[in-house]
């Protein structure tokens, strides 16, 4: 819940529109003396319409622990400005006060350090992917050596898809001897600070190689500062017989773990047969531990070969085993944030292999990382045309990859430590490949394409190579069609087709019979690659066949460069429009036989019935 906190009328009238907005927003009345501390032991954050001082004299003495307290934000009497106060990464006041800017047209001014830098909280640093952090990691010299570009190390014993940090933290096999490390791991053995790795330029942590397994080595000097987080790649596998009970099922659980050095914080599932679905004693056990408890069938169960069946438990449920296979089938199609689903990519590994009590059994199987493509539409040129969200994606990303001249547009908002990858006009294919590689081994990878990336654009051929092992945002962005059409009015106001002119992939033939059956559908059409210094002819043929279908009179419209420095804009007629003045960077809009044009815009009407009230 978020509460909302005021003391003036202008400011009760500014949290109404939060809370109109807001999900879960609640107003608190009375003084804010007695509201504040309400709301800092009811609510998940609070947005305090009261001079930042006030609010701080009255929160300050409730304050108990960073991953505790509710995040603040204070937000000033002319609403010009949204602080966050309190909990800037772990209480997500930093994320909120940017929400709160934007329904209220003010400024979020974000004062944490790592903001400031470019860079990503460590506090905050895998929580989309599921990292917890192992108490007692040394947050405040790590990150301050982040901050100061002093060499800091990344071990992760797999790719995990993580955000990109500055250049200054390198990826190494283990930590080195007296340098902040940041440690990604399930294992709770002791690692030793290895040999330096060879001195050499800086490389972003996040693109590189995966790293082997962690090796215990001597080291001559102690160990730098470390931040360890546990990564959720464990799947604990449990069977036991009607009536086990919580106390023997926790316990052969914790022993397994603990013998194999495995990470209790790292375990996503507990995953059974679908006939031990409401065993008490499973069911507590995993309660307990905090784990969601996940089922498989037996017939699934009994296809996965595992190192120790057993005809007893065949003859009992079904299926030689249930603790191994059930780790590995949930391991192996595990999602990301949803429920599990069997028959997945492939790459889970049994760890522990089956142990066994008097009426429990008890596997381990590790997961494989899945990578995190986002294809991320920038939008038709302007930056303020560009959705909030494939701004967060581009930051969250440690690969980009796209066009030169369109990487080159955001290159501002791709943070240090990012890896771009940057290719010309006509290989396509390729940035799909390069994309999609970068995404199966493991990394976070952002695909941009200009206008919406799904038309016309780079999600096509990237989804084409694509397949389970890797996770998928879509981010849309405004389309060419779109920023056109709000320049010549309102011309799509009714049913409307996109065609594009560049027959480099599509035959001549195709793309005439298409353009045929929009006419005689009298639909709006909107021409994509009118145009080009090698194809002079064909914008010229389709509106020749359009003109069989439609009044002389039909309006078109012509934009170039829409949003953009240089925009340029036209409206003619079917009988009177030059070809000529399309290029690649024009879009065509032809109108329907209603469209028209009023006060110099073109209109298609909707063609409703309003009906009298």
């Amino acid at each position: 819940m978020i509460g909302l906190i005021t003391v003036t009328a202008g400011g009760r009238l500014a949290a109404e529109r939060l809370a109109a907005v807001l999900p879960y927003a609640h107003l608190y009345d009375g003084p804010a003396a007695s509201a504040i501390p309400l709301a800092f032991t009811e609510c998940d954050a609070i947005i305090s319409f009261l001079a930042v001082g006030a609010t701080v004299r009255i929160a300050a003495p409730l304050i108990t622990g960073k991953y505790e307290d509710p995040g603040i934000v204070c937000v000033d009497e002319a609403l010009s400005y949204a602080i966050p106060v309190l909990g800037g990464h772990a209480g997500g006041a930093n994320v909120l006060a940017r929400r709160v800017a934007g329904i209220l047209g003010a400024t979020a001014v974000i004062t944490t350090a790592a903001e400031a830098a470019g860079s990503v909280g460590l506090d905050e640093f895998g929580a989309d992917l599921g990292f917890v952090l192992e108490p007692g990691s040394d947050m405040a010299p790590v990150g301050a050596a982040i901050l100061s570009g002093e060499r800091v190390t990344l071990t992760m014993e797999h790719q995990w898809p993580v955000p990109p940090l500055p250049p200054n933290v390198v990826r190494t096999a283990q930590p080195e001897p007296g340098v902040p490390a940041i440690v990604v791991s399930d294992e709770v053995r002791p690692v030793a600070a290895g040999p330096p790795v060879a001195a050499g330029p800086p490389v972003a942590a996040g693109p590189l190689e995966a790293a082997g397994p962690l090796e215990a080595a001597g080291a001559a000097e102690p160990p730098g500062p470390r931040v360890t987080y546990r990564p959720p790649s464990l799947v604990v596998g449990a069977g036991g017989s009607t009536g086990v009970t919580a106390g023997e099922a926790g316990l052969l659980i914790d022993e397994a773990l603990a013998a194999a050095g495995l990470s209790p914080k790292s375990v996503r599932w507990l995953a059974t047969a679908d006939i031990k679905a409401n065993e008490p004693g499973l069911l507590d056990a995993a309660s307990k531990r905090g784990w969601r408890v996940v089922t498989v069938s037996a017939a699934e169960l009994a296809s996965v070969p595992v190192p120790t069946p057993s005809e007893i438990v065949r003859a009992a449920v079904g299926t030689p085993s249930v603790a191994e296979a059930a780790a590995l089938v949930v391991a192996e199609g595990g999602q990301q944030l949803s429920r599990p689903q069997p028959g997945g990519a492939g790459g889970a590994r049994l760890i522990v292999t089956k142990r066994a009590s008097a009426h429990a059994t008890v596997a381990v199987a590790r997961r494989r990382p899945r990578g995190r493509l986002a294809l991320i539409g920038i939008g038709p040129g302007a930056r303020d045309l560009m959705a909030p969200r494939a701004i967060a994606e581009l930051r969250r990303a440690s690969v980009v990859v796209g066009m030169d001249q369109y990487v080159g547009q955001i290159a501002d908002l791709i943070p240090p430590g990012a890896r771009v990858m940057a290719s010309g006009l006509g290989q396509e294919e390729q940035r799909a490949a390069t994309a999609i590689s970068e995404a199966l081994a493991g990394r976070a990878v952002a695909l941009i394409g200009s206008g919406d990336v799904g038309i016309y654009a780079m999600a096509s051929p990237a989804l084409e190579l694509a397949d389970e092992r890797i996770d998928v945002i879509g981010v849309p962005g405004v389309t060419a069609a779109l920023a056109a059409s709000s320049v010549l009015g309102a011309p799509l106001g009714h049913d409307h087709a996109f065609i594009s002119l560049s027959d480099l992939h599509t035959q001549w033939e195709v793309i005439e019979r298409r353009v045929r059956a929009v006419a005689e559908a009298d639909l709006v059409t909107c021409f994509y690659n009118p145009a080009s210094r090698a194809r002079s002819w064909q914008l010229g043929r389709a509106l020749a066949i359009l003109a069989e279908h439609r009044p002389p009179g039909t309006p078109v419209g012509w934009v170039r460069d829409a949003s953009r420095p240089g925009q340029s804009s036209g409206i003619a007629t079917l009988a009177r429009f030059d070809p000529a003045e399309a290029d690649m960077h024009t879009l065509v809009v032809v109108g329907s036989s209603r469209t028209t044009v009023v006060a110099g815009r073109m209109v298609t009407p909707r063609e409703y019935r309003w009906a009298a009230p």
